[in-house]
């Protein structure tokens, strides 16, 4: 097992946004990566396919902001380029940027192949390339990957899971490894509409087996799934209500073993590409709901 990275606090923003190619976007996210650190969170995890590259105006604009990938696909990156970039940024900002990686989706992925193997692969070429396994973590959902992350990185960033899958993944990597899951939140106190919301924004991710298998493990069925997903469903995998639920949801995931929580912030009009705009005032208003 690779030695535990230090763990980047309690709470992190996940985020498509941050890495935005979009000009005005772009422009942006260095002011918005200092303004997250002031607020308090540990870290950014950049959302999607993200790359190495990305990460660098953030940590330019901070200085104690913890940034990682969530996640570079492995079927997109060699892992001696991605050595590289790595070794460069560290060079530069030593200990502030984390290589997650994940395997993606065969619906995604045109290589898509053998998931396990693969990422078995890629580490050892990680490896063989000098990238220290303790700042590498994996997405890793099933017991195989999680094992893997226990056995050979420095934990792990599932994504789109609950409170009992955060329990079991803890028991699984054991005492040492950072888990850091991925939360989303809704900042609506009204039912119908919180779950709207969320409902509109989770369907896409029911197209996926990896998710929907999760789940299932998880002894959810197929009619969880339909429609976008049944109230059962949303309610477990988002936090939303009044300040007082959602940071009771959030703690939950402390509770069943998480070291840090990446917190996603879903409106009416994210996408999985994200939203047009960064969710500057919903951030400050889940760090005061944190705080």
């Amino acid at each position: 097992m690779a030695a535990a990275q230090d763990k980047p606090g309690r709470y992190g923003i996940w985020s498509v946004e941050l890495r935005s190619e979009e000009p005005a976007l772009r422009a942006e996210i260095p002011e918005a990566a200092a303004e997250l650190e002031e607020l308090g969170f540990g870290a950014v995890w950049l959302g999607g396919n993200s790359a190495v590259e990305h990460a660098v105006p953030l940590i330019e604009a901070t200085s104690t902001l913890t940034v990682a990938t969530g996640i570079l696909s492995i079927w997109q990156h060699e892992p001696t380029d991605v050595a590289g970039q790595f070794q460069s940024l560290d060079s530069a900002h030593p200990g502030r940027f984390v290589l997650g990686i994940g395997a993606s989706h065969a619906k995604i992925a045109s290589q898509y192949r053998r998931p396990y193997s693969s990422m078995v692969t890629y580490l050892d070429g990680l490896d063989a390339a000098g990238v220290p396994a303790e700042r590498v973590v994996l997405a890793a959902l099933g017991p195989k990957m999680l094992g893997l992350a226990r056995d050979r990185t420095g934990g792990a960033h599932p994504y789109l899971v609950t409170p009992e899958h955060t329990a079991q993944a803890r028991e699984i990597l054991g005492s040492g490894p950072l888990l850091a899951p991925e939360l989303k939140v809704v900042l609506d106190a009204d039912p119908d509409t919180a779950r709207a919301t969320a409902r509109g924004y989770l369907a896409g991710y029911l197209a996926l087996p990896n998710y929907t298998n999760s789940f299932q493990r998880l002894g959810f069925t197929e009619d969880d799934f339909a429609g976008g997903g049944s109230d059962r469903l949303i309610d477990a995998v988002y936090a939303w209500g009044t300040d007082e639920q959602i940071r009771s949801r959030v703690d939950a995931f402390h509770a069943a073993g998480a070291d840090h929580v990446a917190l996603q912030i879903v409106t009416p009009d994210t996408t999985l590409s994200g939203p047009a705009s960064l969710p500057r005032a919903q951030w400050r208003r889940l760090a005061g709901v944190l705080a």
